[in-house]
């Protein structure tokens, strides 16, 4: 038996699920590290706190990617089994389904009824699904691979802060590791806009303001608790 290969958007979406995986170690983990950094001194208690978050934040990733994708891989499914139907017992209306989609997008109606005629005379349902939901009945993303994907890369970005904050001199421990996650967060920032095709100045500049407030965020608190 051949083993089917994944194809590019299943690829691109485990990739997504690797990116975001690995810029959530990064940002969670440096919060809570930084948080323990400002009240607590002793490099043993910011390792042990930052292995905690670590191991909740891989398992709660990687349940989330899997609960995930399974509820889109569920939605996807009823909606192929809707349009196998439709097309079962109403065909015609399909048909005008479709013409009217078409014409909607300003296209000449000689064209719109070519169009709509063809894609039912060729692999109907596939191309029905397509057309109304934009995927393909035939490309399912893994809701195992997007699990594993995440599983993989959070504890991998997570290593980045704690290596910063653990294996810097106490005086510019805190800084170091500010610094170093900026420029991390920056990089997957930079990434996850290429898969998504968005805007990359963006994307940069937003991931990196999160991470700079987070960390802000849990700084201010653990000064709290060290002046107590």
């Amino acid at each position: 038996m051949v083993k089917k290969k994944m194809s590019l958007a299943q690829k691109v979406n485990v990739l997504r699920a690797s990116v975001m995986g690995a810029n959530d170690g990064i940002l969670s983990v440096a919060g809570i590290v930084v948080g323990v950094a400002a009240a607590h001194t002793s490099a043993y208690s910011i390792l042990i706190s930052g292995l905690s978050g670590t191991l909740a934040g891989t398992i709660s990733m990687c349940m989330g990617e899997y609960v995930s994708v399974s509820t889109e891989k569920d939605s996807q499914k009823m909606a192929i089994i809707a349009e196998r139907e439709h097309l079962e017992d109403s065909r015609d209306l399909v048909h005008k389904d479709l013409k009217e989609r078409y014409l909607a997008q300003d296209i000449a109606p000689e064209l719109a009824e070519q169009a709509a005629t063809e894609l039912l005379d060729h692999n109907a349902l596939n191309n029905v699904v397509q057309e109304k939901y934009g995927f393909n009945p035939e490309e399912f993303t893994s809701p195992y691979a997007a699990a594993i994907a995440s599983f993989i890369s959070f504890p991998t970005g997570s290593i980045l802060p704690m290596l910063a904050v653990t294996m810097t001199p106490a005086h510019i421990r805190i800084a170091a590791t500010m610094i170093a996650v900026v420029i991390a967060l920056c990089i997957t920032g930079y990434l996850a806009a290429v898969l998504g095709g968005s805007n990359r100045w963006k994307s940069v500049v937003r991931n990196a303001i999160s991470g700079m407030l987070t960390m802000g965020v849990t700084f201010l608190i653990g000064q709290l608790f060290a002046q107590r």
